[in-house]
C-alpha cells in the first residue's frame, strides 16, 4: 500500500511564494513520475507540473516561469515551489502517481492568493 499526503498551503498575497510539500509513502511509488494538480472552486482539476524518478519536469503553460517542482526521494519528498503567485492560482493543490491506468492522490491541501 502506498499513499501521498501534502501539506505548505495557506493564505497568500499575490506577488508573494509559497513551497508544497508532498510526502511519497509506499514502495510501489519508488521511481514514479509525480504530478501535482489543481482545483479552484467550480472547475474541473488541472495538470500543474510533474517530477520524473530522474530529474526530468514539464510544467502547464499557466505556471511554466513561475512554479519548480523538485524531488529529494531520499526523504520521499515532491517540492512545488510557486513564485509570483496570481490570484488564478487559487485551488486545492493534490499530488498525483498514476501506476497503469490507477490514479493514486493526496487529500489537497488549500491555497488561496490575496490580490
Amino acid at each position: 500500500q502506498g499513499s501521498l499526503a501534502e501539506s505548505g498551503g495557506g493564505l497568500v498575497q499575490a506577488g508573494g511564494s509559497l513551497e508544497l510539500s508532498c510526502k511519497v509513502s509506499g514502495s510501489m511509488f519508488n521511481f514514479q513520475a509525480v504530478n501535482y494538480y489543481r482545483q479552484a472552486p467550480g472547475k474541473q482539476r488541472e495538470f500543474v507540473a510533474y517530477a520524473t524518478y530522474g530529474g526530468g519536469t514539464y510544467y502547464a503553460d499557466s505556471v511554466k516561469g513561475r512554479f519548480t517542482i523538485s524531488r529529494d526521494d531520499a526523504k520521499n519528498l515532491v517540492y512545488l515551489h510557486m513564485n509570483n503567485v496570481k490570484p488564478e492560482d487559487t485551488g486545492v493543490y493534490y499530488c498525483n502517481v498514476r501506476l497503469g491506468q490507477r490514479d493514486y492522490w493526496g487529500q489537497g491541501t488549500q491555497v488561496t492568493v490575496s490580490s
